[in-house]
């Protein structure tokens, strides 16, 4: 962007420059010499607007670029953080079943042992 900021005013300073050398060294008559510096001149801004489009355009581009890459990252950083919540769940929901599972074994022993103490009394 600094590299075309500066192409640019040199090619301005160098018009600038070009058009007071033309006039004072210019052999038509001063009419023709303004006209043809108006048309330089206009050729000049016209190439600067278009230069500043691109570059316009060109900087537009990148920020999307960029915009769609953070958002892919967000994206999959999000998904991964779901899926680890999910594997987390689902240990956690293992465990829980297991662990209801050794309780129920257990108060079923123990019943059963109660069960057979009574009986045997």
């Amino acid at each position: 962007m600094k590299d075309q900021s500066r192409v640019i005013a040199a090619l301005l300073i160098g018009a600038a420059a070009g058009a007071a050398l033309g006039l004072l060294l210019a052999p038509e008559k001063g009419e023709t010499v303004r006209e043809g510096i108006a048309d330089y001149i206009n050729d000049l801004v016209e190439s600067a607007k278009s230069k500043a489009q691109s570059a316009t355009n060109d900087i537009k581009e990148f920020g999307n670029n960029i915009y769609d890459q953070a958002k892919s990252k967000i994206s999959g950083v999000a998904n991964e953080a779901s899926d680890y919540n999910d594997e987390a769940m689902n240990s956690a929901k293992s465990k829980i079943k297991d662990a209801g599972e050794q309780a129920k074994s257990r108060v079923k022993a123990t019943a059963n042992d109660w069960n057979n103490s009574v009986q045997n009394s």
